[in-house]
């Protein structure tokens, strides 16, 4: 739900800068075609941002079934802090076991996808991502041949 809210927020700020990049476009001014040039480029990024986000979430989510599909999202059952995220200590203590899964099959989708989600559990959300995009371009690759 917070994916839609902030994409129709994003959208709403992709209007109002647009308008105004064109009003100062059209303005006639130098200076103020220069800023509404420039404004122009902005939605474009915002665009181009959130598609790529929302990419990687439908692709993420997608591998995130396949692997259940399979039965193979960790089986343990961390210990829960109240408020739902797994206990730290818990998670720093499994993840071992996915880093060495990784390094045993660097080149399997799966290993990477449960490495993303041992990362997340430790908190570590800026490796859980590369190691889910890992995966992404894992699985892609292996069906493309």
């Amino acid at each position: 739900m917070g994916v839609v809210v902030m994409a129709a927020l994003l959208l709403l700020y992709i209007v109002a800068v647009g308008r105004l990049a064109v009003t100062l476009l059209g303005s006639g001014d130098g200076v103020a075609i220069a800023m509404g040039a420039a404004l122009a480029v902005l939605p474009l990024l915002a665009v181009w941002g959130l598609i790529v986000e929302v990419l990687f979430g439908v692709r993420s989510e997608r591998l995130l079934g396949r692997l259940e599909d399979e039965g193979r999202l960790p089986a343990e059952v961390l210990p829960a802090r109240a408020s739902g995220r797994p206990d730290r200590a818990a998670a720093d203590a499994a993840f071992p076991t996915y880093r060495a899964e990784v390094e045993a099959h660097p080149e399997s989708w799966q290993s990477w996808l449960r490495l993303a989600l041992a990362y997340d559990a430790c908190g570590d959300r800026r490796r859980a991502r590369h190691a889910v995009r890992r995966s992404i371009a894992l699985s892609r690759s292996a069906s493309d041949q």
